[in-house]
């Protein structure tokens, strides 16, 4: 017993799906393809915000961070899960918290740029003669500068403490990434204090980032509805609807996975909605944001004829 309590885990093995090796395999090729249109959809979506002037705005400053945190939070999970292909799943201590460290990180970026979109289109919809005003750059710089230390600092505290706890027997983590609560499952050392930082602290980002959505909404749906003209009407709501879509899609995904009842509650559904949230998401959002985005479609256009026609004109050049 003494010899159990003082040999610490140098290592964890994480249990994936817990499917048949066919499975296993396909689940892979699937990932693969989804990360592979992240990575293009994201560094698409940043390149054309960068390279285009029109859409040097308040807006779509915010939807270039928000494709940035995409792009590392899926990267976070999805670059580890070849693991998929072998037997040997094994992951160091230390690579387990730096996974659980980014992940935490990224996922309350997420919730919190969500909701810095949301009060930017309230204050669009709501406050259009003002918008430039009150969303300057200095106060978009702070509007996304405090959500990035914010969710730096609670995944650090989260990571600390987490990986404070003694790891002494079983080393598998059932799940597919290093996650909290899987973790502390293993621990052998008492979780109580982990455990009310984790309710405390996933409340808060909780409610407070979905009811900032909410009320934006709300008041926004109020502008709306007193705006006299059915063009008015649908301008105003189409300058909100792919941030609702996104917005729609986490949260949904976020309350369908932690407010189920514990009678109907999984860790095979946890995996899913898991998989759902950091690897589809991830993806989704650039298409969202592209094919519901009269602007950003103009642009995507631009950009395409440009590559069309500079090799044209060199072309031409070389000729004559």
């Amino acid at each position: 017993m003494a010899e159990r309590n003082t040999t610490k885990v140098a290592e964890f093995i994480l249990l994936g799906f817990s499917v048949h090796r066919e499975i296993e395999i396909t689940l892979f090729v699937i990932i693969f393809a989804v990360y592979t249109l992240t990575l293009l959809g994201n560094v698409g979506m940043i390149s054309l915000i960068q390279l285009d002037s029109q859409l040097h705005t308040p807006m779509y400053f915010f939807l270039s961070n928000l494709a940035v945190v995409d792009l590392c939070y899926s990267s976070t999970i999805a670059p580890f899960l070849d693991t998929l292909l072998t037997k040997h799943r094994s992951i160091s201590f230390y690579a387990c918290a730096t996974q659980l460290g980014f992940f935490l990180n990224f996922l309350i970026s997420e919730m919190f740029l969500l909701a810095v979109m949301a009060y930017d289109r309230y204050v669009a919809v709501c406050n259009p003669l003002l918008y430039m005003v009150v969303m300057s750059q200095k106060v978009c710089t702070w509007l996304v500068l405090v959500p990035y230390l914010y969710s730096f600092s609670v995944a650090l505290l989260h990571t600390i403490v987490t990986f404070q706890l003694i790891y002494c027997g079983p080393n598998i983590i059932n799940h597919f990434y290093c996650d909290d609560v899987p973790l502390m499952a293993l621990a052998c050392s008492d979780t109580s204090f982990k455990e009310i930082l984790i309710f405390i602290f996933a409340g808060f980002n909780m409610i407070s980032s979905l009811a900032t959505v909410l009320i934006s909404y709300l008041y926004i749906v109020a502008a709306i509805l007193r705006i006299q003209s059915t063009e008015g009407r649908r301008k105003a709501f189409s300058t909100c609807a792919s941030h609702l879509t996104a917005v729609t899609i986490f949260y949904g995904t976020l309350i369908f996975m932690y407010l189920q009842p514990k009678s109907k509650h999984s860790l095979d559904t946890d995996k899913m909605a898991s998989m759902f949230y950091t690897i589809v998401i991830p993806m989704l959002n650039p298409m969202i944001y592209s094919l519901r985005n009269q602007e950003v479609k103009n642009a995507l256009k631009k950009a395409m004829g440009k590559c069309y026609v500079l090799p044209l004109t060199h072309l031409k050049k070389g000729i004559s």
